[in-house]
């Protein structure tokens, strides 16, 4: 199945999903203790985000001063964003979600898998488009050169 088709399932599923679970645990603990977990978890997103994002830009300043490059800090910005509108959107799953991007231990696996991926991916990408018809191992790059003073 096309990634997209898989993004668009998982969006239009979870919130169908999230509704259902508010109701459910609506009907069993009743309806004024699920409106103080739904706004407690968007108070403590809002805590969060806070406190992990200016954690990540500090990060982001230091690693920048050292002059290296900040991979782990671009990815995990956008993910702490992400992860603290999951976790003030309603909804139990999007709780889990949130907490799992906002807490650094989760979040710092996660990058590190998608660096590891990504870059894994990009590399078999490059091997594959830099070939030279009668080379099979990919490591020839052909092409012209010329100085200029």
């Amino acid at each position: 199945m096309h990634p997209f088709r898989i993004l668009l399932l998982f969006v239009l599923a979870i919130p169908i999903i999230d509704i259902y679970l508010l109701l459910k645990i609506g009907g069993v603990i009743g309806v004024l203790p699920t409106v103080i977990l739904v706004v407690a978890t968007a108070m403590l997103g809002t805590m969060m985000l806070r406190n992990q994002g200016l954690s990540t830009l500090k990060r982001l300043q230091d690693t920048l001063a050292r002059r290296e490059l900040p991979a782990q800090e671009i990815v995990e910005g956008p993910l702490v964003v992400i992860g603290g509108a999951l976790l003030l959107s309603p909804g139990f799953i999007t709780d889990v979600m949130g907490l799992y991007l906002l807490i650094p231990f989760t979040r710092k696996r996660f990058v590190k898998y998608l660096l590891g991926h990504s870059l894994n991916r990009s590399d078999a990408q490059v091997r594959s488009n830099v070939r030279h018809p009668n080379d099979r191992l990919g490591t020839t790059i052909e092409g012209d050169f010329k100085r200029e003073e």
